[in-house]
C-alpha cells in the first residue's frame, strides 16, 4: 500500500517512484570516498578556502572577554564581519572553536544572534535569545570557558546579507504590512529560493557556498598565534548546526564537532517537515549519494556530538531516532563507537543552559583543555 503524504496528496506515489528510477538516501560509509562525493555535490569545494585582506577594526573587554572584531572578503561580495572572543585571564595558545549562527528565519543579523560584541546585547534579539537560548550568548560562556572563539556572519546573513533593494520586486511585495527588520527577514525567506536558483546555474548549491564561507573562517581561527591549529571544534544549533556537520564532511581540519537540533534522517522528513528547512539542509544530489546522518559521520572517526530535542516541531521523534542509530552504526563499524555521543533531551527546539553546559565539557573533553 502506497503512503500518503498530506503535502503530495494525489502524488504521494512519486517517493516510491523516485526510489524506483535511482536509488535515494544509500547507506554510505565513512571515509574518504564519501567524503570525496560530497564535496562534489555541494559544489563551491575546489579553490583555497582562504581569507583576504583580514584586518582588525576595534577591541574590548567586557564580561571576563577580550573580543576583536576582525573582517575579511571571501573574494565576492561585501566583507564578512566576525567576532574573535577568549578569556581575559588565557596565556599562550588555547583550543578553537568555530561558533555557528543560526537560520531562524531571520538574516538581518547573524553572528548577533548567539555572541555579544562590543556594543552588548542586540535589543531586537531578545525574544530569539530568550526562546532559543535561554537568555545566553552562548559564544561568550563558551570563550569564557577557555575557549578562543570565531564567530561570524555568513553568506546571506547580518554583513553577508543581500541589500533589500537588489532583491526582485516580486519578492519584496510579499511581506505587506511588515517594515524594518521583520519586512527584510520576512522577504529574505523568499530570497533564499531566488539565490538557490542562483547556485544550481551557477554549478553549485547554497550548502557549498556556505560550507566554503565556513572553511574561510576556520582557515583564519587555525592562523591566528592564540590558537592551537590542530584543536579546533564547531559547534551550532538548528541551521548552525547543517552548518557544522557541512563543515566537519568537508574540511580536514575539525578536531571535533556539536550537531544542536538538526538531525534526523531525510525519510524522518516526510511529510509535514520538509517545508520548514533551508536549502542549506537539502543540498540537491545530495540524497543519490548519502542520508544527513551519513554526511554527518563521514569524518568519523573524527568526534561528533549530535543533541536531539524530542518535542522539536522541525523533525519527527522516528526520523531522530533512526539518524542516531544510523550514526552509532558508522561509528562502530570503524571501531570507534566511543567518538559518537547522542543525547536526547525533552522539550522543543532549543539549545538551552544544560545543553550548553554539556556540549561545552564535551568540547573541553575532545579538545583536551
Amino acid at each position: 500500500m502506497t503512503a500518503h503524504f498530506q503535502h503530495l496528496g494525489i502524488f504521494s506515489d512519486w517517493v516510491s517512484a523516485a526510489d524506483t528510477h535511482g536509488h535515494i538516501h544509500p547507506n554510505a560509509a565513512p571515509g574518504a570516498e564519501t567524503r570525496h562525493r560530497i564535496r562534489e555535490v555541494v559544489g563551491f569545494s575546489h579553490a583555497p578556502a582562504v581569507p583576504r585582506e583580514v584586518r582588525i577594526d576595534r577591541t574590548w573587554t567586557r564580561d571576563g572577554v577580550v573580543g576583536e572584531e576582525v573582517s575579511w572578503s571571501v573574494g565576492y561580495g561585501p566583507r564578512t564581519t566576525a567576532w574573535v572572543l577568549r578569556p581575559t585571564q588565557s596565556r599562550g595558545s588555547l583550543p578553537g572553536v568555530l561558533a555557528l549562527h543560526s537560520h531562524d528565519g531571520y538574516k538581518y543579523f547573524g553572528k548577533e544572534k548567539i555572541a555579544d560584541g562590543p556594543a552588548g546585547a542586540v535589543q531586537e534579539l531578545t525574544p530569539l535569545r530568550d526562546k532559543t537560548y535561554q537568555g545566553r550568548a552562548f559564544a561568550n560562556a563558551l570563550a569564557a570557558r577557555g575557549f578562543v572563539v570565531l564567530v561570524h556572519d555568513v553568506f546571506l546573513w547580518g554583513s553577508r546579507r543581500f541589500p533589500l533593494e537588489t532583491m526582485p520586486e516580486s519578492i519584496r511585495d510579499r511581506a505587506t504590512g511588515l517594515d524594518g527588520i521583520e519586512h527584510y527577514n520576512a522577504v529574505a525567506r523568499d530570497h533564499e529560493h531566488l539565490v538557490s536558483k542562483y547556485c544550481s546555474v551557477l554549478g553549485t548549491t547554497l550548502a557549498g557556498v556556505v560550507a566554503y564561507e565556513d572553511r574561510v573562517a576556520l582557515a583564519y581561527l587555525q592562523s591566528r598565534p592564540d590558537v592551537l591549529p590542530t584543536k579546533i571544534g564547531t559547534i551550532g544549533l538548528s541551521g548552525g548546526g547543517c552548518r557544522a556537520a557541512l563543515l566537519q564532511a568537508t574540511s580536514d581540519n575539525v578536531a571535533a564537532t556539536v550537531v544542536v537540533g538538526m538531525m534526523t534522517t531525510y525519510a524522518g522528513l516526510l511529510d509535514d517537515h520538509l517545508h520548514q528547512h533551508t536549502w542549506m539542509f537539502v543540498p540537491p544530489g545530495l540524497a543519490t549519494i548519502a542520508d544527513w546522518p551519513d554526511l554527518a559521520a563521514s569524518a568519523a572517526p573524527t568526534p561528533l556530538l549530535v543533541q536531539y530535542n524530542r518535542h522539536d516541531p522541525l523533525f519527527s521523534l522516528e526520523g531522530m531516532q533512526s539518524a542516531h542509530a544510523r550514526i552509532e552504526s558508522h561509528y562502530a563499524s570503524i571501531g570507534r563507537p566511543e567518538a559518537y555521543v547522542g543525547e536526547f533531551y525533552d522539550g522543543p527546539h532549543k539549545f538551552d543552559l544544560h545543553m550548553q553546559d554539556s556540549a561545552f565539557t564535551w568540547l573541553a573533553l575532545n579538545l583536551h583543555l
